[in-house]
C-alpha cells in the first residue's frame, strides 16, 4: 500500500532531484564509432539492439502517408484521436510563437537596438518505440517545431520489420529481440508513422538508442545533421543526449515521471487514485504524491488505490511505483502543501480542488511545476495527450529553472544593433565603450570606439 505520512515526517533528501543517469562509456563509444562510420555503424548497432536492422536507413514518406491511411481505416478512433491532438497542439504552439515578437527600440537619439526571433535550420525528433509506442510524443516535439517556422524536421526512431520482409524473418526466425531480421526494408512502428505523417513529418529514419541521437547530432550519409534535439528515451538515449549537448541543442534530460496532486475533501477518491495510477504505470521508478490536510481522505484515496490496482493490466509497473515512490502527505493546511510542492517542483502539478477563493489562493502560491492542472476537470492525463499543453516536461527538481518543451527551443533570440552617424546615442556610447575598454586595458576596443568620433 502507498505509504503515508504526515509533513513532518518527510525526509530532507526526498526533496533532491532523483539522477538515474550517468556517464555511460558504452554511449561515447557509440557516438565515436556513428562519426568514424555513419551508416555503418548505426546498422551495426541496429544489429545489436533492434529487433531489425535495414539495407537503408530512411523510411519513404510514402510509408508514412500509407500508415496514417491504415490507421484511418483500420483504427478510426485512434487516428481521430491523433488528429484532434495536433490540432490543439498546434493552435497552442501557433500562440506560443505570437509571444516572440521582434522589435527595435530607440534607447538613446540615433542608437536602436532590436530583437529578432528566428527558428533554427534543422530539428531532429527521438521517439522512442519499446513496450509501449509513444505516438502522443509524435505530436509533442514535431508540431511546435513546425508552428515554430523549422524548415527541415528529421525523426528517428527504433526499427521494426517491414511487412514485406514479415514472412522471410519468420522463416529465419528473425526479427525478435536478440535476433533481429537484417537487410529488409526500413521500417518503424506503424502508430509512429502515421502520427508523423498526421503532424508533418516528412523525414523519418529507422534509427533507435543512443546511435541514433550520435547520427542526428554529427550525421552519416543518411541522416542529416540537426541544429537541435528533442524527445525522450531510455538512460542510454538519455546519456547520449547529454554527450552530444554543446554540438547540438537538447530540450532536457527528463528523468522518471511524477506528479504531484494537492487535494481536499471536495475531490473524488476515485480521480485522485486514477490520477496517481496513471502516473505510477509508467515505471517502476515513476514517483505518484499526494498531499492533503484531510487524513480520512488520505485514506479513502489509499484504499481505492488498492481496488483500481488490483483490475490494472499495468498492475505489476504501477504497484512497484507506487510501493516504492508513492506518497501520501497529511499537512497542516493546504498552504503548507502548496509550500511542499514548490520545495518539490514536480513535474506535473495537479489542484484537486473545487473553485473558489481557496483554491485560487493555492494557484498563485504554486510556482515550480511542469504544468499546472487546475480543478478536478483538468485532469493530468488531458496534459499527456489532448488539451495543447506539451508533456515533455521537466522531471527531477529540474522545474525549478526550467519549463517544459515549447516553440521557445526551437527558435533563437538574437540582438541587433543600429547606430546614426552623428547622433547623441553613438556618441554616447562610443564614449563609454573607450572608458571601459581602458580600463579592461583592451587598447584596440577602445580606439575602435573612439575612432568614429574622430569625423
Amino acid at each position: 500500500m502507498i505509504k503515508t505520512l504526515y509533513a513532518n515526517e518527510i525526509e530532507p533528501k526526498w526533496f533532491a532531484g532523483r539522477d538515474f543517469e550517468g556517464t555511460n562509456e558504452t554511449v561515447q563509444n557509440v557516438i565515436q564509432d556513428v562519426i568514424k562510420n555513419g551508416d555503418a555503424a548505426v546498422k551495426k548497432y541496429g544489429a545489436m539492439f533492434d529487433v531489425s536492422s535495414p539495407e537503408t536507413i530512411q523510411i519513404p514518406e510514402s510509408e508514412l502517408k500509407a500508415c496514417a491511411e491504415k490507421l484511418k481505416k483500420e483504427k478510426p478512433e485512434t487516428y481521430n484521436a491523433l488528429v484532434h491532438s495536433h490540432d490543439l497542439a498546434y493552435k497552442f504552439a501557433i500562440r506560443q510563437r505570437k509571444s516572440f515578437d521582434d522589435f527595435e527600440e530607440e534607447l538613446q537619439p540615433g542608437l536602436f537596438t532590436g530583437q529578432k526571433t528566428i527558428p533554427v535550420e534543422k530539428a531532429g525528433v527521438y521517439v522512442p518505440a519499446g513496450r509501449f509506442p509513444l505516438l502522443s510524443t509524435v505530436v509533442m516535439t514535431v508540431t511546435p517545431a513546425i508552428a515554430a517556422g523549422v524548415e527541415d524536421i528529421v525523426l528517428c526512431t527504433p526499427p521494426r520489420v517491414h511487412p514485406d520482409d514479415l514472412a522471410a524473418a519468420k522463416e529465419q526466425g528473425t526479427g525478435v529481440p536478440g535476433k533481429p531480421f537484417v537487410g529488409g526494408k526500413p521500417y518503424a512502428d506503424e502508430g509512429i508513422l502515421a502520427a508523423a505523417y498526421i503532424c508533418g513529418a516528412k523525414k523519418a529514419f529507422a534509427v533507435g538508442g543512443s546511435q541514433a541521437i550520435a547520427a542526428m547530432a554529427y550525421g552519416t550519409e543518411s541522416v542529416p545533421c540537426v541544429d537541435v534535439i528533442v524527445g525522450p528515451g531510455n538512460k542510454f538515449v538519455a546519456a547520449a543526449k547529454k554527450e552530444v549537448y554543446g554540438k547540438v541543442g537538447i530540450d532536457m534530460v527528463a528523468g522518471p515521471t511524477e506528479v504531484f496532486v494537492i487535494a481536499d475533501s471536495s475531490a473524488d477518491p476515485r480521480w485522485v487514485a486514477a490520477d496517481l495510477l496513471a502516473q505510477a504505470e509508467h515505471d517502476i521508478v515513476a514517483q505518484p504524491v499526494m498531499a492533503t490536510p484531510d487524513a480520512d481522505f488520505a485514506k479513502k484515496v489509499a484504499e481505492e488505490i488498492e481496488v483500481q490496482l488490483a483490475e490494472l493490466p499495468t498492475k505489476e509497473t504501477a504497484r512497484a511505483s507506487i510501493d516504492t515512490y508513492g506518497r501520501i502527505i497529511i499537512t497542516e493546511s493546504l498552504e503548507q502543501a502548496a509550500e511542499i510542492a514548490n520545495r518539490k517542483a514536480p513535474e506535473h502539478l495537479e489542484l484537486a480542488l473545487s473553485e473558489g477563493a481557496e483554491r485560487d489562493k493555492i494557484a498563485a502560491m504554486v510556482r515550480n511545476y511542469g504544468s499546472l492542472f487546475i480543478g478536478h476537470y483538468a485532469a493530468e492525463v488531458f496534459g499527456d495527450y489532448s488539451a495543447g499543453l506539451n508533456h515533455t516536461l521537466p522531471t527531477s527538481g529540474a522545474a525549478h529553472y526550467s519549463g517544459g518543451l515549447s516553440v521557445r527551443m526551437f527558435l533563437k533570440t538574437v540582438t541587433t544593433l543600429r547606430a546614426k552617424e552623428g547622433s547623441e546615442g553613438m556618441k554616447n556610447s562610443a564614449v563609454a565603450a573607450g572608458a571601459l575598454g581602458d580600463a579592461e586595458g583592451l587598447a584596440a576596443h577602445a580606439k575602435a570606439a573612439r575612432i568614429r568620433l574622430e569625423k
